[in-house]
């Protein structure tokens, strides 16, 4: 009986992740193991694991696998792992792309622009993986649905230049009642900043002489910060 038992677990840790997930689906298998099924191949040295684990690694292979590092590669850095041409890079490129889009189809389900939390879930796999900070301008209606998103700046990797005009043209220009800012801290330290302090103040009096609602200024990072709650806004 025990032999049998062993035999058993050794067959299950000697397949291959395809024949894995047919027998036991896509929650048997790792991450590295699902991205091996993608890349279906390996190289003369290196299995279809292997090359899953350079991928999974930034092409480091002392470090842990972790899938956000898609987020961050691009086709020039998958092409330079063994096993990883063109066709495999923009394979696994448009896997990352659809990831983020199936987030946000299924956060959009429940989004609230009255909650913090909900525009986090939205926006927040979107954001948080930028490598330069970008502002984005949720525009609104009286009864707080969404009018447009439109991207105010993209900055460099520490700073994002915001004009304060440019927000109200653009809010004026779409006849927005109300609006959301969202930038995010590519540090992954999503407090902020002293310059955020001092635009948002900015902003939220400029708001007021233009009686146009300045709902929430959000920071994204690896969590959020509301501005709003904060206590910028009393």
């Amino acid at each position: 009986m025990n032999k049998a038992v062993n035999a058993n677990k050794e067959n299950a840790a000697t397949e291959m992740p395809y024949e894995r997930f047919l027998k036991y689906g896509p929650e048997s298998l790792t991450d590295t193991e699902l991205v091996a099924i993608i890349v279906r191949t390996g190289t003369k040295d290196f299995s279809a694991v292997d090359v899953s684990r350079r991928i999974l690694t930034g092409n480091r292979p002392d470090e842990v696998p972790s899938l956000s590092v898609l987020y961050d590669e691009t086709l020039e850095d998958l092409t330079v792992i063994p096993g990883i041409g063109e066709v495999k890079a923009v394979k696994i490129l448009c896997i990352a792309e659809l990831s983020k889009r199936l987030s946000k189809v299924k956060a959009g389900r429940d989004l609230c622009f009255a909650s913090p939390r909900s525009i986090f879930e939205y926006y927040g796999e979107e954001m948080r993986h930028l490598r330069q900070e970008k502002l984005l301008m949720l525009l609104l209606d009286n009864r707080m649905s969404l009018i447009r998103e439109e991207t105010v700046s993209i900055g460099t990797i520490n700073t994002t230049l915001v004009s304060v005009r440019e927000i109200f043209v653009r809010a004026c220009r779409f006849n927005a009642v109300n609006f959301i800012l969202i930038h995010n801290h590519p540090s992954g330290d999503s407090t902020p900043s002293h310059q955020d302090i001092q635009i948002t103040r900015k902003i939220l009096e400029a708001s007021r002489l233009m009686e146009i609602g300045f709902v929430d200024h959000m920071i994204i990072s690896d969590d959020y910060r509301s501005m709003k709650q904060m206590g910028y806004f009393d």
